[in-house]
């Protein structure tokens, strides 16, 4: 007899009280009939049997849904939200001649489509049909953008790879009902265009979205300053220019990314600023930024040394704004004495071991 199982387990882990949803085929006047009970696994001594806890009868996709309510509800276990697709319907099984079955123009699937379920699950299909509702244009941007975010999830490459080589490999083609001939560099680069005038609004969905999902903290936020160059000379971009290159290219015009991330490296928001910008100059912009997107609280705010001066200090303190940041090596020789003694240290995890120095005005610093 075919079972379906819930996966109810009781409390000490034991197969009792876990129930199961079972049926029964029987035919009747050349007609065949499914039948379905609610059972449940009991322990009598050193045997488990199972027992009948409701007669269900014929039941279709929702009737079995809420069946599983039911056992639920019995059990008193919590429903969890379904990322994944229902539990399909009985199927009858069909023969095949495996000498006769061949392979032809084989995609992936399973990336996309964990991709594809991702993005329905973080609501982001929803909002942006309507921060980009459908025009004249002959693909929704809205799909664009669920391509071309899916391609940065399942195997990070340029726009023109994406449409060159990258989305004809995969299922997608049969999972957004889009034709791989509509998918064009021209049509990605486009589609970015038209996702930056939204940044704001899709950053704060994302955020509350995210907090609903995976019930993040946002009490403390790390921030750091990267840069990524250009190739050539990017001379219609403003933000483009020379200045101190972690990629190794001073040779090159670039933009300085600012990132702000939770705890847990889930990204809060991000923004762009000229390349020849220093990042101590940057710290009341970020701040001010996220405060006003976000609402003030009291968060920590956990910085590296390059954001570290005597004015952005100075500043942090006297708006009562709490912060974490990177002393610079010149002043570290300041705290060698205390430092070099043993004493007044604490461990906090494996491999970080902070002790707290007087400082002046009678704040103290923690290295």
């Amino acid at each position: 007899m075919p079972t379906k199982c819930i996966d109810f387990p009781s409390s000490d882990g034991a197969y009792a009280n876990k129930m199961y949803l079972r049926h029964t085929t029987r035919v009747k006047d050349g007609k065949a009939h499914t039948y379905w009970r609610l059972v449940r696994s009991v322990r009598m001594g050193r045997k488990v049997v199972q027992q009948t806890v409701a007669h269900l009868g014929e039941l279709d996709a929702a009737g079995r849904a809420r069946a599983k309510a039911l056992a639920r509800t019995i059990t008193g276990e919590r429903e969890q939200v379904d990322l994944l697709v229902p539990d399909p319907a009985p199927t009858t099984p069909v023969p095949i001649r495996l000498d006769r079955v061949r392979v032809e123009r084989g995609r992936t699937f399973g990336d996309v489509w964990l991709a594809w379920t991702l993005w329905r699950a973080l609501r982001l299909d929803t909002v942006l049909e309507g921060l980009l509702p459908p025009g004249r244009e002959d693909v929704p941007w809205a799909t664009m953008a669920a391509v071309l975010v899916l391609a940065r999830l399942c195997e990070p490459s340029s726009e023109l790879h994406v449409a060159e080589d990258w989305y004809r490999r995969t299922a997608l083609e049969d999972l957004l009902g889009l034709p791989a001939a509509l998918i064009n560099d021209d049509r990605c680069y486009r589609a970015l265009d038209r996702l930056l005038p939204h940044k704001t609004a899709l950053e704060q969905h994302l955020v509350a979205r995210l907090g609903e999902l995976f019930a993040l903290d946002y009490d403390l936020l790390l921030y750091d300053v990267t840069s990524t160059y250009f190739e050539g000379q990017a001379a219609r971009n403003p933000l483009a220019q020379r200045g101190h290159s972690r990629d190794h290219r001073p040779d090159c015009r670039q933009v300085c990314v600012a990132l702000v991330v939770t705890r847990e490296g889930m990204p809060l928001g991000y923004e762009l600023f000229a390349g020849n910008r220093t990042d101590v100059t940057t710290v009341k912009e970020i701040v001010g930024t996220m405060e006003t997107r976000y609402g003030v609280a009291q968060r920590i705010w956990v910085m590296d040394r390059g954001m570290t001066s005597a004015a952005n200090l100075a500043w942090l303190r006297e708006t009562g704004r709490r912060y974490l940041v990177g002393t610079p090596k010149s002043e570290l020789r300041r705290w060698a004495p205390q430092l070099a003694d043993a004493q007044d240290w604490h461990t906090v995890r494996d491999g970080s071991t902070p002790n707290s120095v007087p400082a002046p005005k009678g704040r103290r610093h923690s290295c």
